[in-house]
């Protein structure tokens, strides 16, 4: 069987990482999961009461599992924060995947105006960020290292948890911690 990819897209809104990723999609034959395009058609909202939470959690299991067998996938789910990918990329090597996280930017001008186009040609398809908002996430995302980009092994857990797959398993409440005998 041969080795899986996983491939973890990073970055804001509006800057193509769905657009990236279904280019991955076809190009690796991969499974590619993009939690809005099941949040909105199921919930009609991007966060629905905590429900993407617990949807990012059971498609990270079917990433995962997709990866145990061989099939590359790749995680559209923007992963803002450095422990999440750091949790991914500990999960999917764990699983005997490659791993390897895609970093989009964009400057905050051409990247509203992108969400503008996108609200105003497929409003079904997304869902309202406003200036202010993009203002907020920007100083909240955790900027991928060198190291990060660079391929390199994930630092150990937060000492709250034992193991990343325990972090994980904390961070979407879905996704069981069936990696948690593995060392972090």
């Amino acid at each position: 069987m041969d080795r899986a990819t996983a491939i973890l897209m990073v970055g804001l809104p509006g800057v193509g990482k769905t657009t990236r990723a279904r280019r991955l999609e076809r190009q690796l034959a991969a499974l590619r999961l993009t939690p809005d395009e099941w949040m909105i058609p199921l919930f009609g909202d991007s966060e629905a009461g905590g429900k993407r939470d617990v949807l990012e959690g059971r498609l990270l299991w079917t990433a995962l599992r997709a990866a145990e067998r061989g099939l590359n996938v790749i995680v559209d789910f923007g992963l803002w924060g450095r422990d999440e990918r750091s949790a991914l990329r500990w999960l999917f090597t764990a699983v005997g995947a490659d791993c390897r996280t895609e970093y989009l930017t964009l400057d905050p001008e051409t990247q509203l105006a992108r969400i503008r186009r996108r609200s105003t040609h497929t409003p079904e398809q997304t869902f309202a960020v406003s200036a202010e908002d993009l203002a907020r996430w920007r100083h909240d995302f955790e900027e991928p290292t060198a190291e990060e980009l660079g391929g390199a092994l994930p630092p150990p857990p937060p000492p709250t948890h034992a193991t990343w797959s325990a972090w994980a398993a904390a961070r979407w409440p879905s996704l069981p911690d069936t990696w948690g005998e593995a060392t972090g």
